[in-house]
């Protein structure tokens, strides 16, 4: 795991791009110190990830950027991609910004890095902040719409969740936007 210069280095990662429910989340993270054990969240057990999310936040200068489903609805996901990489840029100073992915998104001051969540510590702390954000959000609304399960699957297309929205229709947390909505939609329409 490259550290590089902590204090100069700011990394940046999301989590919930895709799902069918929930907000996208994407953290932006400066060390202040070397971290042991960080790498891509989805790479670390739940415990794991627990643990070094309160390191992180008491050890680096961080930005964490919700984004809710009916936003993401509204505007698409790349605007609000872009949206919140501008927002992480504003809130942090540092004199570079790493994103995990293929673009930059049009942001000049951002360089980015496919598989840097595994490979920059930074970057990987951003990726735990995120998803473990996500994942506190998603069980902690799990019990405002208990016929989803969204403390199992955090809002992700699983078979479960898929057959939850065949069964009970979509609630405020379901982007609309989705593909599956025409899928709904289309099976709703036969079922009457």
């Amino acid at each position: 795991m490259k550290s590089l210069d902590l204090l100069s280095l700011c990394g940046i990662d999301e989590a919930g791009r895709g799902p069918l429910a929930g907000p996208m989340v994407f953290a932006g993270v400066v060390l202040n110190k070397e971290i042991d054990g960080l790498n891509d969240s989805k790479k670390l057990s739940a415990k794991k990830r627990d643990t070094l999310y309160e390191e992180i936040i008491k050890n680096s200068t961080y930005k964490i950027v919700f984004t809710s489903a009916s936003k993401i609805d509204e505007f698409g996901i790349s605007y609000c991609i872009k949206s919140s990489l501008k927002e992480i840029l504003n809130s942090i100073k540092a004199k570079k910004y790493l994103f995990d992915g293929n673009s930059s998104y049009g942001i000049n001051e951002l360089e980015h890095l496919i598989k840097a969540d595994g490979l920059i510590a930074s970057v990987s702390a951003a990726s735990i902040l995120a998803k473990v954000s996500r994942d506190r959000y998603m069980e902690n609304i799990a019990s405002l719409y208990p016929n989803y399960s969204f403390e199992k699957h955090k809002g992700y297309g699983t078979k479960e969740h898929i057959e939850l929205i065949y069964k009970y229709g979509q609630c405020d947390e379901h982007r609309k936007s989705f593909k599956l909505k025409k899928e709904i939609e289309e099976k709703s329409l036969f079922d009457i």
